[in-house]
């Protein structure tokens, strides 16, 4: 009987936990995104390297200030963050794709403490890379 007594006693105290766990994430305060900008070109990234801190929002702007098309190709940290705009990834929902004279904004909340590869999916060949660090 006593062995019951203990379980049950173990079961009201877990049962709060995973509720709490199955609860979705709170909210971002999107009013408070720290913006970052990346200007892209003919055929770089500045800068190349980023650095964000896990949740944390964030305000990627991207601008193209380049004579050819530019995306913004970072599949593994697109899937890793929780997006709060994703109709600006292409349907891929793998990159953001600017075109010449445009300017994109990319709201997102990194999720996933990590080193992600950075490309330009068209130029990557020509050395358009860099590299994202979520901390």
């Amino acid at each position: 009987m006593q062995s019951l007594d203990r379980l049950g006693g173990i079961a009201l105290l877990l049962i709060p936990l995973l509720l709490f766990a199955a609860l979705p994430a709170w909210p971002a305060d999107w009013t408070q995104a720290q913006t970052v900008t990346v200007v892209t070109s003919d055929y770089q990234f500045s800068p190349n390297e980023l650095t964000f801190r896990r949740g944390v929002p964030y305000r990627l702007h991207l601008e193209n200030r380049g004579r050819e098309t530019h995306e913004f190709t970072a599949p593994d940290f697109i899937k890793s963050a929780r997006i709060r705009n994703p109709k600006v990834l292409n349907a891929d929902q793998t990159e953001v794709v600017v075109q010449p004279g445009q300017a994109k904004d990319f709201y997102f909340v990194p999720k996933t403490a990590g080193r992600f590869s950075l490309i330009c999916g068209d130029h990557d060949w020509a050395g358009m890379t860099g590299g994202i660090t979520v901390e």
